[in-house]
């Protein structure tokens, strides 16, 4: 078996500074680190129990299927912050069949992001 110590999710954005400005500024990720100097510098965001890291150029958008999932407390309180600072919501929060309440939104090279809320009585909370 691997020893994983720690992991992250690589992107690679069509314009670096802008998907920066994204994740710091809109969605409000701390930044766990940055690495280089200057407009192209790497910068890696807390994601919870994982990180984002922001590094590099592409010239096409991430692959079509690349999806986020971040759990919030509240999802409707991160809707009315997030449409407030102008995310374009792609569809507005709702409770699943699966018991997930989930809002999605996109990051500026259209990465879908899962912003999503677990009730206390979600089973993914049951810890035996």
């Amino acid at each position: 078996m691997v020893n994983v110590l720690s992991s992250r999710i690589l992107l690679r954005p069509t314009d670096l500074e802008r998907s920066r400005a994204f994740y710091r500024d809109i969605l409000g990720l701390a930044i766990y680190r940055e690495f280089g100097q200057g407009p192209e510098r790497g910068t890696v965001f807390f994601l919870g129990g994982g990180h984002l890291e922001l590094s590099g150029s592409s010239d096409h958008p991430p692959a079509p299927g690349m999806r986020l999932w971040l759990q919030v407390p509240d999802v409707r309180e991160a809707h009315e912050e997030l449409s407030a600072r102008g995310v374009e919501v792609v569809r507005e929060p709702r409770q699943e069949p699966w018991g997930l309440i989930e809002m999605w939104i996109s990051d500026p090279d259209g990465v879908q992001i899962c912003v999503v809320e677990v009730p206390q009585d979600h089973p993914i909370r049951y810890r035996p």
